[in-house]
């Protein structure tokens, strides 16, 4: 049955739009501070769990890998649905997961509590862009997102140092159970305050083939890319997965061209500037995904600092991106999303070659919280200007769908960064330096696999260097179409707003 309408979405209060803003920023500022919580406790979980260095990294990508399936699935239901009852079921099961994770006695068990608790993470992440482009008319829409990065870089900075201060002053379980509390706080608020503006259309199937597709191919890749990464390339396990990978997206891209509802709607990417601004956000995130984890490596597996001491040494990267979001944001609703997003993805790789030529077993602190400072200055230029383009040149009842094809790509090259990365640093080292490495103990480590390391890690920078690059070209790449989208001018054979 094709959809139907229902009545008129209800009258909206003055200054609701603030509230939506607010309200989908915690929820996205407690999403980035998990993850981030997380990152920078790894080490301390690997110890004190009695984790395999493999397992380890799965119960941070995991999490990363369930959400990056879901999040078209949140987007789509959103848009079917309605906005405000699943945003408020992905906070609750958020919450409720945070809290089980703390009482996990194994490592196995936390990766299937966070795989649950992924679950609610894509309900809020996939929606919440989708909640603002309703809420805010498109003069504003650039500021309101640059408003919402300020937020969520808060959330970057209190993530590793307040991870940090938890794994070193009590104990891992709280960096879990901390947020229990906001999470029932930001779940009440969602449940009085948020409202539907866009009345959902009711349609009446869901690309379940898709949604197995594409877990599958992305499953298999990370899994042949890790395990080749810390087990080996030789095997079967490698083999199988590389090959389950590639043959799952190939399918995936098939199916989403005839599906009648498609997970992925590939027409969207007919409109240039969704498309461009898309790929871009992909690139970037390869480029700059495992950053922090490189910076655990750095700080802890190198340098010998503590939990918390690594916290506070990446403060610049965060910091400078949430500075300069707001500002990109206001200049993107001004002169369109190209220059800035393409002048920040450029920045991005300049930091990147900062660091590489900058990083040693004795660097001075200074010229790497400069180049952090570079590269999250990059950062805050392109996110604001780039999501707004990508949100605004889609029809209204099409913003969940575009938001989670925009998150779901951004998790997808942030999960493949960590992936990638790894197999750079890691597959040509023993085993048993590795796990030394992973766990934060670099005296156990002889001098020469020390150096070898840090080789790796200048290797790895110059990668993600190259993939920002390749960001800003495509960013560059949108043309005009951008600019009069944001007019309203764009012709229909354009394919703007014509999904």
């Amino acid at each position: 049955m094709e959809g139907t309408r229902p009545g008129a979405a209800p009258a909206v209060p003055a200054g609701y739009k603030w509230w939506a803003l607010a309200i989908t920023s915690v929820g996205m500022m407690v999403a980035v501070l998990n993850g981030n919580t997380l990152l920078i406790a790894l080490p301390t979980l690997i110890r004190d769990l009695h984790m395999s260095d493999l397992l380890g990294i799965w119960v941070m990508m995991g999490y990363l890998v369930v959400q990056t399936v879901l999040v078209l699935t949140a987007g789509r239901f959103s848009d079917l649905w309605g906005r405000k009852v699943l945003f408020v079921a992905g906070f609750a099961v958020f919450t409720l997961a945070a809290l089980a994770a703390g009482f996990a006695g194994d490592g196995v068990t936390l990766l299937v509590v966070r795989s649950v608790q992924a679950v609610g993470g894509a309900l809020i992440i996939g929606i919440s862009s989708a909640i603002v482009t309703d809420s805010f008319p498109r003069e504003q829409l650039g500021l309101a997102l640059g408003i919402s990065s300020i937020v969520i870089a808060l959330g970057q900075v209190a993530g590793p140092i307040v991870g940090g201060m938890l794994v070193t002053w009590f104990a891992w379980p709280w960096v879990f159970w901390f947020n229990v509390p906001i999470g029932v706080a930001g779940t009440l608020w969602a449940l009085v305050q948020l409202r539907d503006l866009t009345p959902p259309v009711r349609e009446s199937r869901i690309d379940y083939l898709g949604n197995t597709l594409y877990f599958v191919g992305l499953t298999a890749l990370l899994v042949g890319l890790t395990w080749g990464s810390l087990e080996g390339w030789a095997g079967p396990v490698v083999t199988g997965g590389l090959l389950v990978g590639a043959a799952g997206f190939a399918l995936f891209l098939a199916v989403e061209q005839r599906a009648p509802y498609p997970l992925l709607n590939l027409r969207l990417f007919r409109i240039r500037p969704f498309a461009m601004g898309n790929l871009a956000n992909f690139f970037i995130a390869v480029g700059r995904g495992a950053i922090i984890l490189l910076f655990v490596f750095y700080f802890q597996g190198l340098r010998g600092y503590d939990a918390l001491q690594a916290g506070i040494a990446v403060i610049p990267l965060a910091a400078a991106m949430g500075i300069t979001a707001p500002v990109s944001g206001w200049i993107g609703d001004r002169i369109g999303a190209r220059i800035p997003a393409t002048a920040g993805a450029a920045l991005v790789g300049v930091g990147l070659l900062g660091q590489m030529a900058t990083l040693s077993l004795h660097a001075g602190y200074p010229l790497i919280a400069f180049w952090m400072t570079v590269t999250g200055v990059g950062n805050g230029l392109f996110n604001s200007p780039n999501t707004s383009a990508i949100m605004s040149v889609v029809r209204s009842e099409h913003r969940g769908i575009a938001a989670g094809t925009r998150t779901m790509l951004l998790n997808t090259g942030n999960v493949l960064s960590m992936a990638f990365v790894l197999a750079v640093v890691a597959s040509t080292l023993p085993s048993s330096v590795m796990m030394a490495i992973f766990a934060g103990e670099p005296a156990s480590v002889p001098p020469v696999a020390l150096h070898d390391f840090l080789a790796r890690l200048h290797l790895a920078f110059v990668l993600m260097a190259a993939l920002s690059f390749v960001a800003a070209l495509l960013s560059a790449l949108r043309g005009r179409e951008e600019t009069a989208a944001r007019g309203g001018t764009m012709p229909a054979a354009a394919g703007a707003r014509t999904p």
